[in-house]
């Protein structure tokens, strides 16, 4: 197997696990305070879905692969992996500081930055629309849970509650399998030139998708969870909802956005219907700040370190 595989293999593994500390803090971050659902059963509720539903759809991994840009080419596998660890080192760095941003965001910065440094064909329109769609997700999923919290107010009980945070999780973890999920999967696609969404592979990303989880629910998940709002079960019920709708809607069209800005986006929503004194501002702005600086680095570190490696590869 050339090095340019394995090296790209390796990659891709890794980035599996720092997705799973990434997102698997923030799927898990509105059930907290919830007793309907432990997060050792959420967790693997995840794996399950992450690792069946590419086998149903996987548009959003085929825009990451064909859409942005060219890395079929000599020297794409070499730019990817520059792309996945630029992407990686923005967003490990802002993991271990309890703010997490969109890995989406991040990757679609470094494919970028990485192709525009090796001298690849990148699509500067279809990179347009992703971060079109990528501002998008949490201004509609706020909006959403405004309205799904005004309607959970007035008709549901306090008992339905847990039924609902089930059904919530379940649409949510769905749509991330189906959009934000198959970032990790494209990278395994890159390395082995396959098109489809091979069981073994997609099981393989969900495992280690899984482990990350494990490790980074911690920071990602108090986050969400304790300091954005001051979170009542009512508001994690209202961004699951309103989260996995936005993001299913842009997984139709093949568009890949983050989860992690549509349940941040869901949370102030909720909140603000009580007052907006319940939002905490200043870690939203930490946070919209993580998100605005994630692509612009990504970008700016892919592109230097891939003129680099293509200077001495070369």
């Amino acid at each position: 197997m050339p090095a340019d595989v394995v090296v790209l293999v390796a990659v891709a593994g890794l980035f599996a696990i720092v997705s799973g500390m990434n997102d698997g803090g923030a799927l898990l971050a509105t059930g907290l305070k919830l007793p309907a659902m432990r997060p050792a059963t959420g967790i693997l509720a995840m794996v399950v879905v992450i690792a069946l539903v590419p086998l149903a759809t996987h548009q959003v991994a085929l825009t990451f692969v064909n859409r942005l840009a060219s890395f079929d080419g000599p020297g794409g596998r070499a730019a990817t992996s520059i792309a996945v660890l630029s992407a990686m080192a923005v967003v490990t760095f802002l993991t271990m500081k309890g703010r997490p941003t969109s890995l989406t965001l991040a990757l679609v910065g470094g494919l970028t930055g990485a192709g525009l440094g090796w001298g690849l064909p990148v699509s500067g329109p279809y990179v347009a629309l992703v971060l079109a769609f990528g501002l998008a997700a949490p201004i509609v999923g706020g909006l959403v849970a405004w309205a799904v919290t005004t309607l959970v107010v007035r008709f549901a009980s306090a008992d339905r509650l847990s039924g609902l945070h089930r059904a919530g999780f379940v649409v949510q973890i769905v749509a991330y399998a189906a959009n934000d999920g198959q970032k990790m999967l494209a990278i395994f696609m890159i390395a082995l030139s396959f098109s489809d969404a091979p069981l073994p592979y997609t099981t393989l990303t969900a495992v280690l998708f899984g482990l990350g989880a494990m490790y980074g629910l911690p920071k990602a998940g108090r986050t969400l969870s304790r300091e954005i709002i001051a979170f009542r079960p009512l508001h994690g019920v209202a961004a699951e909802l309103s989260a996995g709708s936005a993001v299913l809607g842009c997984s139709a069209v093949g568009m890949p956005v983050s989860m992690t800005q549509a349940i941040a986006g869901g949370l102030i929503g909720a909140g603000v219907v009580r007052g907006s004194g319940r939002v905490r501002w200043y870690a939203a702005v930490k946070i919209v700040v993580a998100w605005l600086l994630t692509l612009p680095a990504s970008g700016v570190l892919g592109a230097v370190a891939a003129y680099a490696g293509k200077g001495v590869m070369m």
